[in-house]
């Protein structure tokens, strides 16, 4: 499975971006996936994840109410509308293939792409 990651920017805060990762593989449609971001200095975080049908949602505290997970599984895409960027929402996102299901562990998932940086302004 490969994945490529797009969509990142330089942005105001309060503005928005939708990142989008494109997969590559038959494994898409069955298995979860998910966004993590690393800002500098800092460890990967976990940020939003969805299950293979688009049924099931989970997100950080951090960006709950403000980001939006969603698939296209027919595209072999997923994506990430970003609403009310903050400052501190700036970090390079990854997407990420978990196999069996949704998690927040990022040693739970499979297969990561390169990561899109994303810059919020103040």
């Amino acid at each position: 499975v490969q994945l490529q990651a797009s969509g990142g920017g330089l942005v105001q805060a309060g503005g928005s971006l939708r990142l989008s990762c494109a997969a590559s593989g038959r494994t898409f449609s069955s298995s979860g996936m998910g966004w993590f971001r690393q800002a500098p200095g800092k460890e990967r975080e976990f940020v939003a994840a969805i299950g293979w049908s688009g049924g099931y949602t989970y997100y950080a505290d951090s960006v709950k109410g403000r980001f939006t997970i969603s698939r296209d599984n027919a595209k072999n895409t997923v994506y990430l509308q970003m609403n009310n960027l903050k400052p501190e929402d700036t970090a390079v996102y990854y997407c990420a293939v978990n196999r069996w299901g949704l998690s927040r562990y990022t040693s739970e998932y499979d297969y990561w792409g390169q990561g899109t940086l994303v810059t919020v302004s103040s």
